[in-house]
């Protein structure tokens, strides 16, 4: 089964406690080109480059028998988050317990506290008991004109009963989005144990959970940042989860060969760094380093760096930057040599692309108007009719 559970995490010492003489070989330290030593966030870098936005879409009180199946995110990515490339769902079992899992996959068993996260997009089912499927209905998605989240009383009046807070995340996947390869079918947080979640994590989600209920001025804003931090988090405690063996993009971070490189990269990408030059700075042989990085990223280092580059480019690009100036930026000696790059790698031209991603968004924009009647202002009974419903 390709899920990760990680009721096991132990929470960290506070930057305070620590002894800064005394670093952990996983710490990343990214050196400037000109072999200063600099502070490094791979992981925040990228985050900022494909534009992680979320929200905090339902809230639901819920009593058994209840289901609940999600049609893939792919979807309803342009209903529920209009303009992402990618949507990501993840669900905070707020109080009660129930079970959750992907199309295809075993149920798992999720308590108070529990965070589920499908960051591929699958098709997934909640529900009060095990083995239980419903059909989506598409207009339950439709992003209302009157602020999230929407609040939902469903069900069939059992005795047991819980209450889920339901979360999107947006993100571009295109043209580079190392962190979307790197992650599992599920994630699944589990609160139980001696050493659960984090009291960080855990904090998140209390704030999460008196937002959504309370509905203050700015509440929706304020969902919408708790998400992006709820996830993060969540990654966060993913890598810790990672074993010594374990390859991929979130390992490599981990690795202080792998991981020095990528700080460098992600320092300096206007650098013209060579195998060579990295495998310097990083203080192996060349052949060890080339080896090293393809095989816990996936891809020869120069490879990462060019789809890196083009990642950035694409957001500079949409922001308006003009051809020649955007080629230099992400270094590039001419536009033509971007251009020629920038086709190969991404599949159309520079100028292409911009208009392509304006429309994409002029379209996102039409998505928002949409006319129908706010869901929480539907009759109940019209409510239940949706994908959450009492079997």
């Amino acid at each position: 089964m390709n899920h990760v559970q990680a009721s096991d995490l132990s929470s960290r010492a506070s930057v305070s406690d620590i002894d800064r003489s005394v670093r952990p070989d996983h710490v990343l330290m990214r050196p400037a080109h000109d072999g200063s030593r600099v502070k490094t966030d791979v992981l925040s870098d990228v985050l900022r480059a494909v534009r992680l936005t979320g929200a905090v879409y339902f809230d639901f009180e819920l009593s058994s028998p209840w289901v609940a199946e999600a049609p893939p995110s792919r979807a309803i990515a342009r209903r529920v988050m209009p303009g992402a490339q990618r949507v990501i769902e993840y669900h905070l079992i707020a109080r009660g317990s129930c079970w959750g899992h992907a199309i295809g996959q075993e149920p798992i068993r999720l308590r108070e506290g529990d965070l589920i996260v499908f960051p591929q997009g699958d098709a997934h089912v909640l529900s009060s008991a095990p083995g239980m499927r419903a059909a989506p209905d598409m207009s339950t998605f439709a992003r209302p004109s009157t602020p999230l989240p929407l609040f939902y009383e469903l069900g069939g009046g059992g005795p047991n009963r819980a209450r889920i807070v339901c979360c999107f995340l947006g993100c571009d996947e295109r043209p580079y989005n190392p962190l979307l390869a790197a992650l599992p079918t599920v994630i699944h947080l589990s609160a139980a144990g001696p050493r659960a979640t984090t009291a960080w994590l855990r904090t998140l989600m209390h704030i999460a959970v008196g937002e959504s209920h309370n509905a203050r001025p700015g509440a929706e804003n304020v969902l919408a940042r708790l998400s992006e931090l709820m996830f993060v988090e969540t990654i966060r405690r993913y890598i810790e989860t990672l074993s010594p063996a374990e390859t991929g993009w979130l390992a490599g971070l981990r690795d202080p060969v792998v991981g020095h490189a990528l700080a460098t990269m992600h320092s300096e990408p206007r650098e013209p760094w060579t195998v060579d030059r990295l495998a310097r700075l990083v203080g192996v042989s060349r052949s060890v380093f080339a080896e090293r990085f393809a095989d816990m990223v996936g891809q020869p280092p120069m490879q990462y760096l060019a789809l890196w580059r083009m990642q950035l480019a694409s957001r500079l690009l949409v922001d308006g930057g003009q051809v020649a100036a955007v080629a230099n930026a992400v270094g590039y000696e001419s536009e033509a040599a971007f251009g020629r790059a920038f086709k190969k790698l991404v599949g159309e031209a520079p100028a292409t692309w911009r208009r392509g991603a304006a429309q994409r968004l002029n379209d996102s924009r039409d998505d928002r108007c949409d006319k129908q009647q706010p869901a929480y202002n539907r009759p109940v009974k019209e409510s239940i009719s949706c994908a959450w419903y009492g079997r």
